[in-house]
């Protein structure tokens, strides 16, 4: 990314959290289906790629389906958007009721334990708000972990910003923020971190959607290593100003078989819990990048050859192995 290409993102995001936070909820919702419908309707490289994602996920739907799937994509991503940039300006009470959460006694059955916490989460709605719903109504501290991406500038913007939703961010530095994931599960603590997308050398190939992907790692290894609870959450929009979710059963380590052996079933169960919750939301799936294996071929891909993570923002939570992930934040 050129200085200026560097400048310009880091200004864009500032003005953004700057101006869009002032603004009346009800103009910023419009002002965020307004900017999603123009990006619709380019039919640019992000939104194909979003329909080609779609197609995995709704795989008997024909080519007007995808479009008004891709549609309603691109307004529940800005939605997350403009959320996001307003959510440092909500009050406690706004935090507090705008998320409603199902099955939430796996989560708080399994801080109660002192047994530590890993919650899995895809890139479905808005964990921001999931989290700082966590620090705000059940009043616990979290861990996650943000990949250092250039500008600099903007990478601590992203930082700032989740501190002060009440959210512990580790910056990704090789081996050394698992260890401190690790310390603090074995200290009862909880670890939140999105799983849905590891294209490095260490994840783990997973099926998804009847084909291969790799999902990361880091989720299953920590629960292993530290004895910690691992669930999945999954997240979605309705057409009221809440955002829904669910946490899903925990997923235990095998009984028997290698570490990698442990690690491959775990993550696996990991991306059925993904798929159930984005088959039942998939708009609500903000996956703007390639994601399946054979995606990587670029004569089978709608967006030709394959790049980095084109359009989605810096600042990303990790789960893997080594907290290495590119995505939306």
């Amino acid at each position: 990314m050129s200085a200026l290409r560097e400048r310009l993102t880091d200004g864009l995001y500032g003005l953004g959290w700057g101006t869009v936070k002032m603004l009346p909820e009800p103009v910023a919702v419009r002002l965020g289906r307004t900017i999603a419908d123009a990006t619709w309707k380019r039919r640019g490289p992000l939104v194909r790629r979003l329909e080609a994602n779609y197609a995995r996920v709704v795989p008997d739907a024909s080519p007007e389906r995808l479009a008004e799937l891709s549609r309603a994509g691109m307004r529940s991503y800005l939605r997350y958007w403009m959320e996001s940039f307003r959510l440092p300006a909500w009050s406690e009470e706004r935090i507090r009721t705008g998320f409603d959460c199902k099955d939430l006694h796996h989560l708080t059955d399994g801080l109660a334990s002192g047994r530590g916490v890993v919650l899995a989460l895809p890139h479905l709605a808005n964990w921001d708000l999931a989290g700082a719903w966590a620090t705000t109504e059940l009043k616990t501290p979290f861990t996650t972990v943000a990949e250092r991406l250039k500008p600099e500038t903007l990478y601590d913007r992203f930082v700032a910003y989740r501190e002060g939703l009440g959210m512990e961010v580790l910056p990704h530095n090789g081996g050394s923020a698992f260890g401190t994931l690790a310390r603090r599960l074995r200290d009862g603590g909880l670890v939140c971190l999105v799983a849905d997308r590891d294209l490095s050398a260490s994840g783990v190939e997973v099926e998804f959607f009847g084909e291969p992907t790799r999902m990361p790692a880091g989720p299953a290894l920590l629960a292993q290593q530290t004895g910690a609870l691992l669930l999945a959450v999954t997240l979605w929009y309705d057409d009221s100003p809440v955002m829904r979710g669910r946490v899903h059963p925990p997923i235990e380590a095998p009984e028997t078989g290698t570490r990698a052996e442990k690690t491959s079933v775990m993550t696996q169960a990991l991306a059925d819990a993904f798929a159930t919750g984005i088959a039942d939301h998939p708009e609500d799936w903000h996956m703007l990048q390639r994601l399946w294996l054979a995606d990587l071929d670029p004569a089978k891909s709608p967006d030709g050859p394959a790049t980095p993570a084109t359009g989605s923002a810096p600042g990303s939570a990790s789960g893997s192995a080594s907290g290495s992930e590119k995505g939306r934040p």
